[in-house]
């Protein structure tokens, strides 16, 4: 990680990331079944405070509260009849002296791995 990334104050997931456990991830299960999982996990961690929902648009904005303020858009899509494709976006203004990004990218992981355990994981970055 280079010393400009350590300070970034946002991170994001995508298809063609460099690092795989930030690549999009996807999920088996039509997309009302992986966007309620993803809803149904969110309100039952009380560090997360769901701000907006937009079942329609596919996202979710989310608030961390406790410890480093967090904002959170969660994307959903589904790419094919059973398979959902999850991305997040993550950003604070909090400071810290050795770079927002490592605990930004954490919290990522962290989300993913609790949503491991509840749906489906087919895999990451898969170019469609």
């Amino acid at each position: 990680m280079s010393i400009f990334t350590r300070f970034q104050k946002n991170c994001e997931t995508k298809e063609s990331h460099t690092d795989e456990q930030l690549k999009t991830h996807y999920y088996k299960g039509t997309y009302n079944q992986i966007f309620d999982l993803v809803e149904t996990l969110l309100r039952r961690d009380t560090r997360y405070v769901i701000d907006h929902v937009s079942k329609e648009h596919g996202e979710l904005s989310v608030k961390l509260k406790g410890g480093k303020p967090c904002f959170y858009i969660i994307t959903i899509v589904a790419v094919k009849p059973l398979e959902v494709a999850v991305d997040i976006h993550i950003s604070t203004d909090a400071f810290s002296i050795f770079g927002s990004y490592p605990f930004l990218r954490n919290e990522v992981i962290v989300f993913y791995e609790k949503l491991n355990k509840i749906a489906t994981f087919i895999g990451t970055g898969r170019s469609m």
